[in-house]
């Protein structure tokens, strides 16, 4: 019984990839040559508006991991403070 449970993963697993390639493959015929192909290397003027876009886009990831880093180290007090509480009904499902 588990053997034909694991049997059927695999086969649809198979099937879902053949369908992502299929997909792919359709999409590749269906895109204009510039998008699937990008911006031809004989354009200088277009490469380094590229690379200027980069340059910028790599600043903007490192500006936003510095900030999200100085706001993920909170200073802790490291003390644990458990408060018990007469006014719950908790203990009557022992």
């Amino acid at each position: 019984m588990t053997g034909v449970g694991i049997g059927i993963v695999f086969v649809i697993l198979i099937l879902l990839v053949l369908v992502l390639q299929i997909f792919t493959l359709l999409a590749v015929k269906r895109a204009p040559a510039g998008v699937v192909q990008g911006i031809p290397a004989s354009d200088p003027a277009s490469s380094k508006v590229v690379h200027e876009d980069e340059e910028e886009m790599a600043a903007a990831i490192a500006a936003a991991l510095f900030l999200q880093s100085e706001e993920a180290h909170d200073q802790e007090s490291g003390i644990i403070t458990i408060v018990h509480n007469d006014h719950s009904n908790w203990h009557h499902f022992k």
